[in-house]
């Protein structure tokens, strides 16, 4: 398989989904970011943890990457839940190296 090349924002996303590191995780993330995800919306640092925790972190989510353009990155998502491994689309806001807006959709 090629290899995916990403921002450095989405790689530190990546590395930090796959090591289930929710404080590395939380630190990818801007002051007043805002993630979209299974139609709901969670803004600043006290969402975005609780999210980290329950989407990433709990079902052990790993994540390989496909393809990435333009602020679009399609990756495999496996961990324990049913139905995996799926793709999702991770679409990207960034600003200084830290993710300000994600929306994560199945694709």
């Amino acid at each position: 398989m090629d290899t995916v090349h990403l921002p450095q924002a989405v790689e530190n996303f990546v590395a930090a989904t796959n090591a289930h590191d929710p404080n590395a995780l939380a630190a990818v993330f801007a002051d007043g970011a805002t993630v979209h995800d299974d139609g709901t919306a969670y803004t600043g640092e006290s969402a975005i943890r609780e999210w980290i925790q329950v989407h990433l972190i709990n079902p052990k989510i790993v994540i390989t990457p496909t393809s990435f353009a333009g602020d679009r990155l399609v990756a495999s998502g496996d961990g324990e839940f049913p139905g995996g491994p799926l793709s999702f689309a991770f679409v990207f806001g960034i600003q200084d190296d830290q993710v300000t807006n994600l929306a994560i959709t199945p694709v």
